[in-house]
Protein backbone atom coordinates (compact mmCIF):
# COMPACT_ATOMS: atom_id res chain seq x y z
CA UNK A 1 0.00 0.00 0.00
CA UNK A 2 0.87 3.61 -1.18
CA UNK A 3 1.82 5.94 2.28
CA UNK A 4 -0.82 8.62 2.85
CA UNK A 5 0.12 12.19 3.06
CA UNK A 6 -3.17 14.22 4.42
CA UNK A 7 -3.40 18.07 4.24
CA UNK A 8 -5.59 19.39 7.35
CA UNK A 9 -6.17 23.18 7.90
CA UNK A 10 -9.15 25.42 8.42
CA UNK A 11 -11.07 26.75 5.48
CA UNK A 12 -9.33 28.41 2.56
CA UNK A 13 -6.21 28.38 3.34
CA UNK A 14 -5.21 26.70 0.11
CA UNK A 15 -5.35 22.96 1.18
CA UNK A 16 -7.34 21.92 -2.47
CA UNK A 17 -4.71 23.67 -4.22
CA UNK A 18 -2.06 22.35 -2.57
CA UNK A 19 -3.62 19.09 -3.56
CA UNK A 20 -3.83 19.88 -7.48
CA UNK A 21 -0.56 21.29 -7.38
CA UNK A 22 0.78 17.72 -5.65
CA UNK A 23 -1.58 15.61 -7.71
CA UNK A 24 -0.87 17.71 -11.16
CA UNK A 25 -4.10 17.60 -11.81
CA UNK A 26 -7.79 20.02 -11.23
CA UNK A 27 -9.51 17.43 -9.24
CA UNK A 28 -10.11 18.95 -6.51
CA UNK A 29 -12.52 22.49 -6.40
CA UNK A 30 -10.68 25.47 -5.94
CA UNK A 31 -12.46 29.24 -4.93
CA UNK A 32 -11.83 31.74 -2.78
CA UNK A 33 -14.67 30.57 -0.86
CA UNK A 34 -14.52 29.21 2.84
CA UNK A 35 -15.54 25.62 3.15
CA UNK A 36 -15.41 24.62 -0.29
CA UNK A 37 -14.08 20.92 0.22
CA UNK A 38 -16.63 18.65 2.36
CA UNK A 39 -15.39 15.33 1.95
CA UNK A 40 -12.02 13.72 2.09
CA UNK A 41 -10.22 13.43 -1.81
CA UNK A 42 -7.93 11.25 -2.48
CA UNK A 43 -5.37 11.35 -5.19
CA UNK A 44 -2.06 10.30 -6.57
CA UNK A 45 0.54 11.99 -5.46
CA UNK A 46 3.35 13.43 -8.19
CA UNK A 47 5.92 15.33 -6.99
CA UNK A 48 8.51 13.53 -5.24
CA UNK A 49 10.65 10.57 -5.69
CA UNK A 50 8.47 8.27 -3.87
CA UNK A 51 5.37 6.86 -4.75
CA UNK A 52 1.84 8.27 -2.30
CA UNK A 53 -1.32 9.03 -1.53
CA UNK A 54 -2.48 12.68 -0.79
CA UNK A 55 -5.92 13.17 0.75
CA UNK A 56 -7.46 16.74 0.60
CA UNK A 57 -10.13 17.41 3.85
CA UNK A 58 -12.81 19.64 4.94
CA UNK A 59 -11.70 23.29 6.64
CA UNK A 60 -11.79 22.98 10.21
CA UNK A 61 -14.38 25.68 11.94
CA UNK A 62 -14.48 24.43 15.08
CA UNK A 63 -18.29 24.23 14.52
CA UNK A 64 -20.13 21.63 16.80
CA UNK A 65 -23.31 21.01 14.24
CA UNK A 66 -24.66 20.05 11.40
CA UNK A 67 -22.56 19.35 8.72
CA UNK A 68 -19.81 21.14 10.05
CA UNK A 69 -19.57 18.01 12.26
CA UNK A 70 -19.98 15.74 10.03
CA UNK A 71 -17.05 17.29 8.15
CA UNK A 72 -14.99 17.33 11.13
CA UNK A 73 -15.36 13.76 11.16
CA UNK A 74 -14.39 13.11 8.00
CA UNK A 75 -11.04 15.07 8.79
CA UNK A 76 -10.22 12.78 11.78
CA UNK A 77 -10.92 9.53 9.82
CA UNK A 78 -8.71 11.20 7.18
CA UNK A 79 -5.92 11.83 9.80
CA UNK A 80 -6.41 8.27 11.39
CA UNK A 81 -5.79 6.70 8.08
CA UNK A 82 -2.33 8.90 7.43
CA UNK A 83 1.34 8.46 7.58
CA UNK A 84 2.23 12.37 7.59
CA UNK A 85 -0.18 15.28 8.15
CA UNK A 86 0.59 19.06 6.75
CA UNK A 87 -0.99 20.97 8.76
CA UNK A 88 -1.31 24.15 6.45
CA UNK A 89 -2.03 27.98 7.65
CA UNK A 90 -2.27 31.44 5.90
CA UNK A 91 0.36 33.50 5.94
CA UNK A 92 -2.01 36.50 4.82
CA UNK A 93 -3.62 36.17 7.71
CA UNK A 94 -1.39 35.23 10.51
CA UNK A 95 -1.96 33.11 13.68
CA UNK A 96 -5.75 33.09 14.43
CA UNK A 97 -7.09 31.08 17.15
CA UNK A 98 -8.87 28.72 14.53
CA UNK A 99 -4.77 27.60 14.01
CA UNK A 100 -4.04 27.38 17.61
CA UNK A 101 -7.08 24.89 18.22
CA UNK A 102 -6.37 22.38 15.38
CA UNK A 103 -2.13 22.65 16.77
CA UNK A 104 -3.53 21.75 20.18
CA UNK A 105 -5.67 18.57 18.39
CA UNK A 106 -2.93 17.82 16.43
CA UNK A 107 0.17 17.71 19.07
CA UNK A 108 -2.27 14.58 20.87
CA UNK A 109 -1.69 12.82 18.05
CA UNK A 110 1.34 10.43 17.49
CA UNK A 111 2.62 11.19 13.40
CA UNK A 112 4.73 13.45 12.03
CA UNK A 113 3.28 16.61 11.15
CA UNK A 114 4.66 19.54 8.95
CA UNK A 115 3.44 22.77 9.61
CA UNK A 116 3.03 24.51 6.00
CA UNK A 117 2.93 28.46 6.16
CA UNK A 118 0.68 29.20 2.36
CA UNK A 119 0.77 32.20 0.58
CA UNK A 120 3.94 33.39 1.71
CA UNK A 121 4.84 35.57 -2.06
CA UNK A 122 4.70 39.30 -2.03
CA UNK A 123 6.45 39.06 1.75
CA UNK A 124 9.28 38.51 3.74
CA UNK A 125 9.06 35.01 3.94
CA UNK A 126 10.88 34.79 7.67
CA UNK A 127 8.48 37.57 9.17
CA UNK A 128 5.69 35.77 7.64
CA UNK A 129 6.50 32.81 9.29
CA UNK A 130 7.37 33.83 12.54
CA UNK A 131 3.96 33.86 14.71
CA UNK A 132 3.92 30.06 13.78
CA UNK A 133 6.50 29.43 15.43
CA UNK A 134 4.37 29.52 18.95
CA UNK A 135 2.60 26.71 17.69
CA UNK A 136 5.17 24.21 18.97
CA UNK A 137 4.92 21.98 15.92
CA UNK A 138 8.74 22.09 14.84
CA UNK A 139 9.83 24.74 11.97
CA UNK A 140 7.67 26.02 9.92
CA UNK A 141 7.78 25.62 5.70
CA UNK A 142 7.35 28.31 3.70
CA UNK A 143 4.98 27.70 -0.11
CA UNK A 144 2.89 29.44 -2.48
CA UNK A 145 0.81 26.33 -3.60
CA UNK A 146 -0.84 28.94 -6.36
CA UNK A 147 2.68 29.36 -7.67
CA UNK A 148 3.97 25.93 -6.78
CA UNK A 149 6.22 27.88 -5.06
CA UNK A 150 8.49 25.70 -2.87
CA UNK A 151 6.58 23.08 -3.49
CA UNK A 152 9.39 20.45 -4.78
CA UNK A 153 11.40 21.35 -1.67
CA UNK A 154 8.65 20.57 0.60
CA UNK A 155 8.25 17.65 -0.21
CA UNK A 156 11.69 16.61 -0.86
CA UNK A 157 11.55 17.15 3.17
CA UNK A 158 8.43 15.11 3.76
CA UNK A 159 9.41 12.58 1.78
CA UNK A 160 12.25 11.42 4.40
CA UNK A 161 10.21 10.15 6.80
CA UNK A 162 7.54 8.58 4.31
CA UNK A 163 7.73 4.42 4.13
CA UNK A 164 8.66 2.76 1.18
CA UNK A 165 5.13 1.63 -0.70
CA UNK A 166 4.57 -1.83 -0.62
CA UNK A 167 4.32 -3.42 -4.00
CA UNK A 168 1.61 -6.09 -4.29
CA UNK A 169 1.53 -8.24 -7.05
CA UNK A 170 -0.60 -6.65 -9.98
CA UNK A 171 -0.36 -3.16 -7.96
CA UNK A 172 -0.74 -1.05 -11.39
CA UNK A 173 -2.20 2.82 -11.51
CA UNK A 174 -2.70 1.69 -14.83
CA UNK A 175 -5.14 -1.35 -13.89
CA UNK A 176 -8.69 -1.12 -14.84
CA UNK A 177 -11.26 -0.19 -12.84
CA UNK A 178 -14.92 -0.53 -13.44
CA UNK A 179 -15.98 3.43 -12.79
CA UNK A 180 -19.28 3.71 -11.79
CA UNK A 181 -20.70 7.46 -11.28
CA UNK A 182 -23.85 8.17 -8.79
CA UNK A 183 -25.71 10.88 -10.46
CA UNK A 184 -29.02 12.81 -9.52
CA UNK A 185 -30.81 15.89 -8.46
CA UNK A 186 -29.78 17.32 -4.66
CA UNK A 187 -30.54 15.33 -1.83
CA UNK A 188 -32.24 12.34 -3.44
CA UNK A 189 -29.82 10.08 -1.49
CA UNK A 190 -26.71 9.96 -3.79
CA UNK A 191 -24.30 9.82 -0.90
CA UNK A 192 -26.10 7.71 1.52
CA UNK A 193 -26.06 4.92 -1.77
CA UNK A 194 -22.50 5.27 -1.67
CA UNK A 195 -22.06 4.64 2.17
CA UNK A 196 -24.37 1.51 2.00
CA UNK A 197 -22.86 0.10 -0.83
CA UNK A 198 -19.51 1.24 0.49
CA UNK A 199 -20.78 -0.27 4.32
CA UNK A 200 -19.15 2.74 6.27
CA UNK A 201 -19.87 6.24 6.48
CA UNK A 202 -17.10 7.47 3.70
CA UNK A 203 -18.64 11.01 2.71
CA UNK A 204 -21.19 13.45 4.30
CA UNK A 205 -24.78 12.57 3.91
CA UNK A 206 -26.85 15.49 5.77
CA UNK A 207 -30.21 15.99 5.66
CA UNK A 208 -29.44 19.30 3.10
CA UNK A 209 -29.56 19.77 -0.75
CA UNK A 210 -26.35 19.83 -1.86
CA UNK A 211 -24.28 18.65 0.70
CA UNK A 212 -21.86 16.97 -2.01
CA UNK A 213 -20.17 19.76 -3.99
CA UNK A 214 -17.58 17.65 -5.36
CA UNK A 215 -17.35 14.75 -7.17
CA UNK A 216 -15.55 12.04 -4.89
CA UNK A 217 -13.56 8.89 -6.63
CA UNK A 218 -13.68 6.12 -4.35
CA UNK A 219 -11.43 2.92 -5.31
CA UNK A 220 -12.73 -0.31 -3.36
CA UNK A 221 -12.82 -4.26 -4.48
CA UNK A 222 -15.44 -6.58 -4.52
CA UNK A 223 -15.76 -10.09 -5.46
CA UNK A 224 -12.26 -9.59 -7.36
CA UNK A 225 -13.74 -6.83 -9.05
CA UNK A 226 -11.88 -3.45 -9.04
CA UNK A 227 -14.12 -0.48 -8.88
CA UNK A 228 -14.35 3.22 -8.14
CA UNK A 229 -17.06 4.91 -6.96
CA UNK A 230 -17.87 8.62 -7.89
CA UNK A 231 -19.80 10.42 -5.86
CA UNK A 232 -21.39 13.44 -7.44
CA UNK A 233 -22.58 17.08 -6.61
CA UNK A 234 -26.47 17.25 -7.28
CA UNK A 235 -27.36 18.87 -10.76
CA UNK A 236 -30.22 21.76 -10.16
CA UNK A 237 -31.61 23.95 -13.09
CA UNK A 238 -29.50 26.34 -14.68
CA UNK A 239 -31.77 29.52 -13.07
CA UNK A 240 -30.95 28.01 -9.90
CA UNK A 241 -27.21 27.60 -9.99
CA UNK A 242 -26.47 30.89 -8.40
CA UNK A 243 -23.49 30.29 -6.77
CA UNK A 244 -19.73 30.27 -8.33
CA UNK A 245 -19.35 27.33 -6.17
CA UNK A 246 -22.27 25.34 -7.59
CA UNK A 247 -21.29 26.41 -11.30
CA UNK A 248 -18.04 24.58 -10.63
CA UNK A 249 -19.62 21.52 -9.11
CA UNK A 250 -22.18 20.84 -11.98
CA UNK A 251 -19.54 20.97 -14.12
CA UNK A 252 -17.58 18.22 -12.03
CA UNK A 253 -20.62 15.95 -11.65
CA UNK A 254 -21.04 15.95 -15.93
CA UNK A 255 -17.22 15.63 -15.95
CA UNK A 256 -18.00 12.50 -14.11
CA UNK A 257 -20.06 11.36 -15.80
CA UNK A 258 -18.03 11.44 -19.13
CA UNK A 259 -14.83 9.55 -17.32
CA UNK A 260 -17.72 6.93 -15.89
CA UNK A 261 -18.10 3.50 -17.56
CA UNK A 262 -21.34 2.67 -15.97
CA UNK A 263 -23.74 5.73 -14.31
CA UNK A 264 -26.34 4.81 -11.01
CA UNK A 265 -29.32 7.28 -11.85
CA UNK A 266 -30.61 8.05 -8.67
CA UNK A 267 -34.58 9.48 -8.70
CA UNK A 268 -36.33 10.26 -5.48
CA UNK A 269 -39.61 8.56 -5.58
CA UNK A 270 -41.62 10.67 -3.47
CA UNK A 271 -40.66 13.88 -5.56
CA UNK A 272 -41.73 12.09 -8.81
CA UNK A 273 -40.00 12.62 -12.19
CA UNK A 274 -38.72 15.96 -13.19
CA UNK A 275 -38.03 17.74 -15.91
CA UNK A 276 -34.19 18.32 -14.77
CA UNK A 277 -34.47 14.16 -13.92
CA UNK A 278 -34.86 13.62 -17.68
CA UNK A 279 -32.21 16.64 -18.37
CA UNK A 280 -29.63 15.43 -15.98
CA UNK A 281 -30.37 11.97 -17.71
CA UNK A 282 -30.19 13.00 -20.98
CA UNK A 283 -26.39 14.08 -20.41
CA UNK A 284 -26.03 10.83 -19.29
CA UNK A 285 -26.95 9.46 -22.78
CA UNK A 286 -25.27 11.98 -24.83
CA UNK A 287 -22.12 10.69 -23.32
CA UNK A 288 -23.14 6.95 -24.57
CA UNK A 289 -22.66 5.66 -20.53
CA UNK A 290 -24.22 2.66 -19.49
CA UNK A 291 -26.82 2.99 -16.77
CA UNK A 292 -28.63 1.59 -14.07
CA UNK A 293 -31.88 3.01 -12.72
CA UNK A 294 -32.12 3.44 -8.82
CA UNK A 295 -35.42 4.34 -7.67
CA UNK A 296 -34.79 5.63 -3.77
CA UNK A 297 -37.16 6.02 -0.81
CA UNK A 298 -39.04 3.46 -2.48
CA UNK A 299 -39.87 2.20 0.84
CA UNK A 300 -42.02 5.39 1.39
CA UNK A 301 -44.85 5.07 -0.78
CA UNK A 302 -48.17 4.07 -0.35
CA UNK A 303 -49.35 1.01 -3.44
CA UNK A 304 -51.35 3.47 -5.14
CA UNK A 305 -48.34 5.68 -5.52
CA UNK A 306 -46.24 2.85 -7.08
CA UNK A 307 -48.44 2.27 -9.66
CA UNK A 308 -48.43 5.93 -10.34
CA UNK A 309 -44.74 6.73 -10.61
CA UNK A 310 -43.96 3.74 -12.68
CA UNK A 311 -46.81 4.87 -15.31
CA UNK A 312 -44.52 8.34 -14.90
CA UNK A 313 -41.10 6.56 -15.27
CA UNK A 314 -42.36 4.94 -18.62
CA UNK A 315 -43.90 8.01 -19.95
CA UNK A 316 -41.11 10.84 -19.05
CA UNK A 317 -38.12 8.71 -19.58
CA UNK A 318 -39.06 6.33 -22.24
CA UNK A 319 -35.34 6.90 -23.59
CA UNK A 320 -34.18 4.87 -20.88
CA UNK A 321 -35.92 1.52 -21.72
CA UNK A 322 -32.30 -0.25 -21.95
CA UNK A 323 -31.74 0.09 -18.52
CA UNK A 324 -32.41 -1.84 -15.29
CA UNK A 325 -34.21 -0.63 -12.78
CA UNK A 326 -34.03 -0.72 -9.34
CA UNK A 327 -36.74 0.32 -5.96
CA UNK A 328 -34.57 0.82 -3.60
CA UNK A 329 -33.81 2.48 0.24
CA UNK A 330 -30.53 3.47 0.60
CA UNK A 331 -31.24 4.52 4.28
CA UNK A 332 -32.78 1.20 5.11
CA UNK A 333 -30.71 -1.07 2.29
CA UNK A 334 -33.65 -2.69 0.80
CA UNK A 335 -32.55 -3.52 -2.90
CA UNK A 336 -29.35 -2.03 -3.05
CA UNK A 337 -27.26 -5.58 -3.26
CA UNK A 338 -28.95 -6.13 -6.40
CA UNK A 339 -27.49 -2.98 -7.94
CA UNK A 340 -24.01 -4.66 -8.83
CA UNK A 341 -25.00 -7.00 -10.35
CA UNK A 342 -27.07 -4.43 -13.13
CA UNK A 343 -23.80 -2.60 -13.07
CA UNK A 344 -21.81 -5.64 -14.26
CA UNK A 345 -23.76 -6.48 -16.78
CA UNK A 346 -24.11 -3.40 -18.19
CA UNK A 347 -20.47 -2.76 -18.14
CA UNK A 348 -20.32 -6.61 -20.05
CA UNK A 349 -22.82 -5.33 -22.37
CA UNK A 350 -21.10 -1.88 -23.17
CA UNK A 351 -17.70 -3.44 -23.64
CA UNK A 352 -18.64 -6.48 -25.68
CA UNK A 353 -17.28 -7.86 -28.72
CA UNK A 354 -19.43 -8.19 -31.58
CA UNK A 355 -18.19 -9.86 -34.37
CA UNK A 356 -18.59 -8.89 -38.57
CA UNK A 357 -19.90 -11.71 -40.38
CA UNK A 358 -22.94 -11.81 -37.16
CA UNK A 359 -23.72 -8.15 -37.20
CA UNK A 360 -24.02 -8.54 -41.24
CA UNK A 361 -25.89 -11.23 -41.18
CA UNK A 362 -28.12 -9.43 -38.20
CA UNK A 363 -28.18 -6.62 -40.91
CA UNK A 364 -29.43 -8.83 -43.44
CA UNK A 365 -31.91 -10.43 -41.71
CA UNK A 366 -33.22 -7.20 -40.76
CA UNK A 367 -33.53 -5.90 -44.11
CA UNK A 368 -35.82 -8.51 -45.69
CA UNK A 369 -37.97 -8.21 -42.76
CA UNK A 370 -38.32 -4.64 -43.28
CA UNK A 371 -36.73 -2.99 -46.05
CA UNK A 372 -35.50 0.81 -45.86
CA UNK A 373 -37.33 3.49 -47.85
CA UNK A 374 -37.34 4.57 -51.48
CA UNK A 375 -35.68 8.17 -51.39
CA UNK A 376 -35.09 9.90 -54.86
CA UNK A 377 -36.65 6.75 -56.69
CA UNK A 378 -33.89 4.51 -55.48
CA UNK A 379 -34.05 2.22 -52.63
CA UNK A 380 -31.80 2.32 -49.67
CA UNK A 381 -29.01 -0.12 -49.75
CA UNK A 382 -27.30 -1.33 -46.68
CA UNK A 383 -24.40 -3.55 -47.17
CA UNK A 384 -22.79 -4.63 -44.32
CA UNK A 385 -21.92 -3.61 -40.46
CA UNK A 386 -19.20 -3.45 -38.57
CA UNK A 387 -18.21 -2.48 -34.65
CA UNK A 388 -16.54 0.75 -34.46
CA UNK A 389 -16.44 1.24 -30.80
CA UNK A 390 -16.91 0.29 -27.26
CA UNK A 391 -18.74 2.10 -24.09
CA UNK A 392 -21.16 2.27 -26.02
CA UNK A 393 -21.16 0.03 -28.37
CA UNK A 394 -20.93 1.46 -32.01
CA UNK A 395 -22.31 -0.55 -34.94
CA UNK A 396 -21.10 1.05 -38.56
CA UNK A 397 -22.72 0.26 -41.40
CA UNK A 398 -22.36 0.75 -44.86
CA UNK A 399 -24.35 1.11 -48.07
CA UNK A 400 -25.83 3.66 -50.59
CA UNK A 401 -27.95 7.05 -50.03
CA UNK A 402 -27.63 6.26 -45.83
CA UNK A 403 -27.49 10.37 -45.17
CA UNK A 404 -31.25 9.56 -45.84
CA UNK A 405 -31.89 6.92 -43.93
CA UNK A 406 -35.22 8.29 -41.56
CA UNK A 407 -34.33 8.48 -37.66
CA UNK A 408 -37.44 5.56 -37.22
CA UNK A 409 -35.46 3.05 -39.39
CA UNK A 410 -32.08 3.80 -37.35
CA UNK A 411 -34.16 3.02 -34.36
CA UNK A 412 -35.50 -0.71 -35.51
CA UNK A 413 -31.90 -1.30 -36.46
CA UNK A 414 -30.70 -0.40 -33.20
CA UNK A 415 -33.75 -2.30 -30.90
CA UNK A 416 -33.34 -5.41 -32.98
CA UNK A 417 -29.36 -5.29 -32.78
CA UNK A 418 -29.97 -4.76 -28.83
CA UNK A 419 -32.08 -7.32 -28.47
CA UNK A 420 -30.28 -10.33 -30.53
CA UNK A 421 -26.94 -9.37 -28.61
CA UNK A 422 -28.71 -8.76 -25.44
CA UNK A 423 -27.02 -5.86 -25.15
CA UNK A 424 -28.95 -4.54 -21.47
CA UNK A 425 -27.97 -1.36 -19.63
CA UNK A 426 -25.89 0.30 -22.62
CA UNK A 427 -27.25 2.34 -25.07
CA UNK A 428 -26.32 1.57 -28.98
CA UNK A 429 -24.99 3.55 -31.95
CA UNK A 430 -25.70 3.53 -35.09
CA UNK A 431 -23.43 5.39 -37.77
CA UNK A 432 -24.41 5.28 -41.26
CA UNK A 433 -21.16 5.45 -44.21
CA UNK A 434 -21.59 5.97 -48.16
CA UNK A 435 -19.73 3.90 -50.19
CA UNK A 436 -17.33 5.72 -52.61
CA UNK A 437 -18.65 4.98 -56.61
CA UNK A 438 -16.19 2.66 -57.96
CA UNK A 439 -16.82 4.37 -61.15
CA UNK A 440 -16.25 8.06 -60.30
CA UNK A 441 -12.63 8.16 -60.53
CA UNK A 442 -12.80 6.15 -63.65
CA UNK A 443 -15.36 9.51 -64.90
CA UNK A 444 -13.03 12.09 -63.38
CA UNK A 445 -9.93 10.52 -65.31
CA UNK A 446 -11.74 10.18 -68.53
CA UNK A 447 -13.24 13.92 -68.30
CA UNK A 448 -9.47 14.95 -67.09
CA UNK A 449 -7.72 13.28 -70.61
CA UNK A 450 -10.77 14.69 -72.73
CA UNK A 451 -10.05 18.30 -71.33
CA UNK A 452 -6.72 18.11 -72.04
CA UNK A 453 -6.89 16.47 -75.80
CA UNK A 454 -9.70 19.81 -76.34
CA UNK A 455 -6.74 22.60 -74.95
CA UNK A 456 -4.18 20.56 -77.26
CA UNK A 457 -6.38 21.03 -80.34
CA UNK A 458 -7.49 23.63 -79.77
CA UNK A 459 -3.69 25.47 -79.01
CA UNK A 460 -2.94 23.47 -82.85
CA UNK A 461 -5.84 25.26 -84.48
CA UNK A 462 -4.92 28.71 -82.63
CA UNK A 463 -1.51 28.24 -84.31
CA UNK A 464 -2.28 27.13 -87.63
CA UNK A 465 -4.66 30.52 -88.06
CA UNK A 466 -2.11 32.82 -87.05
CA UNK A 467 0.20 31.12 -90.03
CA UNK A 468 -2.11 31.73 -92.28
CA UNK A 469 -2.34 35.58 -91.59
CA UNK A 470 0.84 35.83 -91.98
CA UNK A 471 2.33 38.17 -94.55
Amino acid sequence: MKPVIVIVGRPNVGKSTLFNCLTKTRDALVADYPGLTRDRKYGTGRVGEKPYIVVDTGGLSGEKEGVEELMAGQVQQAIGEANIILFMVDARDGLTGGDETIARQLRRIDKPIYLIVNKVDGSDENIAMADFQRLGIGKPIGISSAHSRGVKSMMDTVQMLLPEAEVEEGDDERDETLKVAIIGRPNVGKSTLVNRLLGEERVVAFDMPGTTRDSIFIPFEQDGQKYTLIDTAGVRRRGKVKETVEKFSVIKALQAIEVANVVIFVLDAQDGVSDQDATLAGFALEAGRAMVIAVNKWDGLEKEARGKLKEELGRKLPFLDFAEMHFISALEGAGVGALFKSVNAAYSAAMADLATPALTRILEDAVTQHQPPIVGGHRIKLRYAHQGGKNPPLIIIHGNQTDSVPGTYKRYLMNIYRKVFKLHGTPVRIEFRSGDNPFANKRRENLTVRQAYQKKMATKYSSKSKNRHKP
